[in-house]
């Protein structure tokens, strides 16, 4: 059960991350030189379909391998265990993500124009980086934890 689990967490980070490496690294760039937000718009509209599932998928499955690896959920909050302070520092990671969302769901893409695309810019930047944290730690599981 336990492979079939980190499989499709594995698969739904793999879409996640790979994603938004797609959308930092290429198609932010131009979007930027052109101050074309509707670059960043289409991109977001197509991969909203598979990338919001992924990530849906990869909280109800590291929720579920979490508590495989350590069943008191009080103990997560144990950062002088590896295992546990690796668990507490995705879930901050996924809080981090979730509030970038929020704050670019509500204020930023409500108000995107070619000036503000910048301040979009900085948001995906940041989840790609916080994607990219996510696979580190995963695979700290690995060697014990961080």
């Amino acid at each position: 059960m336990h492979m079939i689990l980190l499989y499709i967490h594995l698969l739904a980070a793999t879409i996640w991350v790979g994603g938004h490496l797609i959308l930092a690294i290429s198609l932010l760039p131009e979007a930027l030189a052109k101050r074309d937000p509707k670059m960043i718009e289409s991109f977001e509209r197509i991969y909203e379909r598979i990338g919001m599932p992924a990530l849906i998928i990869q909280v109800i499955t590291g929720l579920w391998l979490s508590y495989r690896l350590l069943p008191d959920i009080m103990a997560w909050a144990d950062w002088s265990d590896a295992i546990a302070l690796t668990i507490s520092l995705k879930l901050i990671c996924l809080a981090a993500t979730f509030g970038l969302a929020l704050h670019a769901r509500f204020r930023v893409i409500p108000r995107l124009t070619p000036a503000s695309l910048a301040v979009l810019g900085g948001h995906i930047i940041a989840v790609t980086f916080l994607g990219l944290a996510f696979a580190w730690l995963g695979l700290s599981f690995s060697y014990g934890g961080v």
